[in-house]
This record gives structure tokens, C-alpha cells and sequence, in this order.
């Protein structure tokens, strides 16, 4: 296996871009990363509002679409992509997190993969999958627009409460996965080591940039308690950037199933003592953050492991499963946001960071 490397700069609302920049040629982007073919720039949109270290920043999809032009990718290759899901808004969510303007701005497309006019097709791995393999009926559908793309994954540091933590290989469910994804999450980690599989059938190129200006401490990837932590990080390894995320907040990367699974299978390098940090020395940095639980999960969790296991395909795979929609709309949108996630974003506003977000144009 190649050496893993994963880059960790600091970096300053002023010089951002730049930054963004420098962890990329850090991690070797221009060698990850052929020209010619497409360069898909895979958006996380978590929520549609903006809430810190939940999405996709600005300055993130800006920076790296710089660095990729001033690299010489032609612009008219550079795609925005986005997935949706049945309780976040996209298209909302690019505007109140301002990544429609960067997309305007710089002049590069925007695509959402499931309007009318993007095509998926069934698509039979050479890979021998752990869990997809079987899950679907109608088989494995992914969007044609994907393969033969190559793909840089803009995920942010934070926690997760089914996996840990969140990050590049995490970035890929939405993107490759049709809506029926949710019944995967029994098997998450499994179907993440898949999906890392699929995407390095289908990419000429694999890399990720994840935004650590704002870090999420908590029962995320959503209900978070905010940090700023001033960096960017960067690498064509999937596994080990997710490593370093993983260890930066304070958790064994290998105990994380999903991590582990994926280094055991030769997929990348998920021990964080086979990876080459380049860039700021994070070898003693311990964030200490800790997972939780939302009323929202809790309740999914006694589904997909609980006692509740054995109504799953009853619950969340027949026509009563948007009772589930309905649950997760009413708790994040309608309760956690106005009463508490709004006046944690009112005073992430006044840090440097949020003023930078505030004031983009």
C-alpha cells in the first residue's frame, strides 16, 4: 500500500484560501487528482441551516476549487455535487450556508444527483461487498455521473452518533447511496467499507479536504456543541484523514468499527502510527471530545440495535416509515434549532470565524 499521508494546517480567516491551498499540495493533491476528467467536489449539507462545523464551509469549496484551477484542472470541469435526503433541504441548505455564491462566483456547475435529469444506473461491483451487496432488491443503484469522476470529499470535523465521527468516508453515503439508504444504518460501518470499495472502482482520482475551523464536540452530526479549532486537513486517504480527525478528538481511530474495518481490509491506513502528519505537529493534541445521544437517536438506536430491532423493516421499510421523516423534522427543525442551536449560532457570530461567515460575499 502507498504511504499515507494526511496533512494539518492553521489557519486564519485571513489567509483561508490559502491555506486550504497549502494542505492540499501538502497532501500530494496534484498527484491524487489526473486532469482531464471530471473533479466532482462532493458537498456535505447535514442541515440546511447554519450551525458551525455541520456543513460545508465557504471558504472550504472556494479554497479547493482555487487550488484546483490554479493547478490548471480546466473550470468547466469542476462540479458541485450534492445529494439530498428526506429531512435536509440542499438546495436551501447551499443557500443559507452561502456555497451557492462560491459555485456562482467562480463560474464551475452545480448538480444536484437526484434532479430529473441526472441518471442512476445499476452498478455490479468487482468488489465482494460486506453488506450492499444484498441489501437493495431492485440492486445496487449509483449516479452515472460519478463514475469516471474523479471526487474530493468536503466533510467537516465533528462527531457522529451512530459512527463516532464523521468525516471523508461518511461524506460518500449521501452521494453514492439512492434514498433508500437509511436501511443501511443497522450496518453503517460495513456499508461505509463499501462504499470506499465502490468509489475507488469508479474514481480516477479519491481525496478529501475536511473543514476544522469550527469542530463539533457531541451528539452530531447536528445536535453539536461547537469549537474553534483553526484548521484544515487534507489527504487522498480516506481512512487516515478520518484517522487523524478521529485522534485529534480524542478517539482510538481503531475503535471505531468502520475505521478499523477498512484498514483490515487494505482500503486505507487507519492506524494513526503508519501515517505521515505533514504540516502542523498534532501528535500531542487530545481534544477530549466526547459522542452523545439526541431523544432523535436514542429512539433509532432501540430500532436498528435495540429491542426494536425486530419491527426494523416494519418501522423504516414500509409505507408508515414516514413517521421516522416526521420525528426528525419536528425534534432538529422545529424544537433543538429554534430553542438551543440557534443561540449557540447567534454567539459562534461573534468569534472569528462566524464573522468571517457572516461578512462573505
Amino acid at each position: 500500500m502507498a504511504r499515507a499521508v494526511v496533512s494539518v494546517v492553521r489557519a486564519t480567516p485571513e489567509t483561508v484560501l490559502t491555506d486550504v491551498g497549502r494542505a492540499m499540495t501538502l497532501a500530494g493533491f496534484e498527484a491524487a487528482i489526473p486532469k482531464g476528467p471530471p473533479v466532482l467536489l462532493k458537498v456535505n449539507i447535514t442541515w440546511h441551516f447554519w450551525y458551525p462545523a455541520c456543513n460545508t464551509t465557504p471558504w472550504q469549496l472556494h479554497g479547493v476549487a482555487k487550488a484546483l484551477l490554479d493547478a490548471g484542472h480546466l473550470r468547466e470541469s469542476l462540479v458541485a455535487a450534492h445529494n439530498r435526503t428526506v429531512v435536509v433541504s440542499a438546495r436551501l441548505g447551499e443557500r443559507l450556508n452561502k456555497l451557492k455564491g462560491v459555485v456562482d462566483r467562480l463560474g464551475i456547475a452545480d448538480v444536484h444527483l437526484y434532479d430529473p435529469g441526472e441518471e442512476w444506473v445499476r452498478f455490479e461491483p468487482k468488489s465482494k461487498l460486506r453488506v450492499l451487496g444484498g441489501m437493495f432488491p431492485e440492486g445496487l443503484r449509483i449516479p452515472k455521473r460519478l463514475i469516471g469522476s474523479s471526487i474530493v470529499h468536503l466533510p467537516t470535523v465533528k462527531t457522529h452518533v451512530f459512527t463516532g465521527m464523521t468525516g471523508a468516508m461518511k461524506n460518500a453515503f449521501g452521494g453514492l447511496l439512492f434514498e433508500r439508504r437509511h436501511w443501511t444504518h443497522s450496518v453503517i460501518h460495513e456499508t461505509l467499507v463499501d462504499l470506499l470499495a465502490i468509489q475507488k472502482e469508479i474514481h480516477p482520482g479519491l481525496f478529501a479536504v475536511m473543514d476544522g475551523t469550527f469542530a463539533g464536540d457531541g451528539p452530531g452530526p447536528r445536535a453539536m456543541r461547537w469549537h474553534e479549532k483553526d484548521l484544515i486537513l487534507a489527504g487522498a486517504d480516506q481512512v487516515a484523514i478520518d484517522a487523524i480527525a478521529a485522534k485529534l478528538m480524542g478517539f482510538d481511530p481503531l475503535s471505531l468499527p468502520f475505521i478499523r474495518l477498512a484498514h483490515e481490509a487494505g482500503l486505507g491506513v487507519g492506524d494513526p502510527g503508519e501515517i505521515e502528519v505533514a504540516g502542523e505537529d498534532v501528535s500531542n493534541v487530545n481534544w477530549h471530545f466526547s459522542r452523545g445521544d439526541t431523544l432523535a437517536s436514542r429512539g433509532q438506536k432501540l430500532i436498528y440495535w435495540g429491542p426494536l430491532h425486530r419491527f426494523e423493516k416494519i418501522l423504516l421499510r414500509t409505507f408508515i416509515v414516514p413517521w421516522s421523516y416526521l420525528a426528525s423534522i419536528l425534534y432538529h427543525d422545529v424544537f433543538w434549532y429554534p430553542c438551543i442551536g440557534f443561540w449557540r449560532a447567534r454567539r459562534a457570530l461573534k468569534t472569528k470565524w462566524g464573522r468571517l461567515f457572516r461578512d462573505w460575499r
